[in-house]
């Protein structure tokens, strides 16, 4: 029960869904740090938005949405045009952040005077379709054995998620080591100067005094 219970936890923050708006030709992106050889899950469903009347509107013909995934070092891993609603898949194939874009190719939006897209987007991270799997199941063996699977599969990406988070702290641990110990030398060189112009200024005085015999 406790496992369940962490495993429920960590499933909640695994996941991501809310929603955005944005007009016509917009592009809107959001930035997943993922870990590599992770399988990321998206579902999205556009609704067009009234702004004045707060309602939705019925949706122009051919409304759909670009959906582009790159990767920190610009690698493309998906680039598809789905309807006002889909799901779309892809893996990650090393570790960092991820920048997912959504684009609408509507140019129909202002005929209806003052209307927005509202897009809902939930991001699942490392979850696969449980019910497809289920939904072939030929007797309850093996709606079980899928579903144990599926757990296991949970606890991988859990583990893995960890790892790579605790990988993440120690990257961060030794950058900020490294800046308070330059903060630490620089205070130190500054402290040297502030004395070494405080001897210069001292002899320049007593320079200028003696030579004006006011010592």
């Amino acid at each position: 029960m406790q496992m369940l219970t962490l495993l429920l936890s960590f499933m909640f923050s695994l996941s991501a869904g809310f929603y955005f708006h944005v007009g016509e030709r917009e592009e809107k992106c959001i930035i997943e740090d993922i870990p590599s050889d992770t399988w990321i899950t998206g579902t999205f469903k556009v609704q067009q938005w009234d702004i004045g009347r707060q309602d939705f509107l019925e949706s122009a013909p051919g409304l759909g949405m670009f959906v582009t995934v790159t990767s920190y070092n610009d690698e493309i891993l998906l680039s598809k045009l789905y309807g006002a609603e889909g799901t779309f898949h892809f893996t990650s194939h090393s570790p960092g952040e991820h920048i997912i874009c959504l684009q609408s190719n509507s140019t129909r939006l202002m005929s209806f005077g003052g209307s927005k897209l509202r897009i809902h987007l939930d991001v699942r991270v490392g979850e696969h379709d449980l019910d497809a799997a289920i939904a072939q199941a030929k007797d309850k063996v093996n709606e079980v054995t899928f579903k144990l699977e599926h757990l296991i599969e949970q606890i991988q990406q859990i583990l893995k998620e960890q790892n790579y988070r605790r990988d993440r702290e120690e990257i961060f641990r030794m950058t900020s080591e490294d800046t308070n110990s330059n903060v630490l030398w620089w205070a130190f060189a500054q402290i040297l100067i502030f004395i070494s112009v405080g001897i210069f200024q001292m002899r320049h005085l007593k320079n200028f005094f003696i030579a004006k015999k006011l010592v």
